[in-house]
């Protein structure tokens, strides 16, 4: 079945960084567009970050762009999001999804920035 497992979240104070893993099972994870999602505490689900099959073309929302890089390794099925410069408001529990309207989703890792 579908896994996918997330790892590297955690407390970061504002401006550090950190990098998140996802790891893909049970489908072929190099058909298919990858996203990074979002939530913050009381706030609806947001759209951080897709890369295309190939890794060849990304988007982000405004708010992280040249803040945060999504990547992928195909051959290690694992999406990536490396986030720098980190801000409070980027405090969430970030997602990896991909499918129809990224519905299919990780279990989510927590990220915390504070001081």
């Amino acid at each position: 079945q579908v896994q996918l497992v997330e790892t590297g979240g955690g407390l970061v104070q504002p401006g550090g960084s950190l990098r998140l893993s996802c790891a893909a099972s049970g489908f072929t994870f190099s058909d298919n567009q990858m996203s990074w999602v979002r939530q913050a505490p009381g706030k609806g689900l947001e759209w951080v970050s897709d890369i295309s099959e190939s890794g060849d073309t990304t988007t982000y929302r405004s708010s992280v762009k040249g803040r945060f890089t999504i990547s992928r390794d195909n051959a290690k099925n694992t999406l990536y999001l490396q986030m720098n410069d980190v801000k409070s408001e980027d405090t969430a529990v970030y997602y990896c999804a991909y499918g129809p309207a990224r519905t299919i989703r990780s279990q989510g890792t927590q990220v915390n920035v504070s001081s």
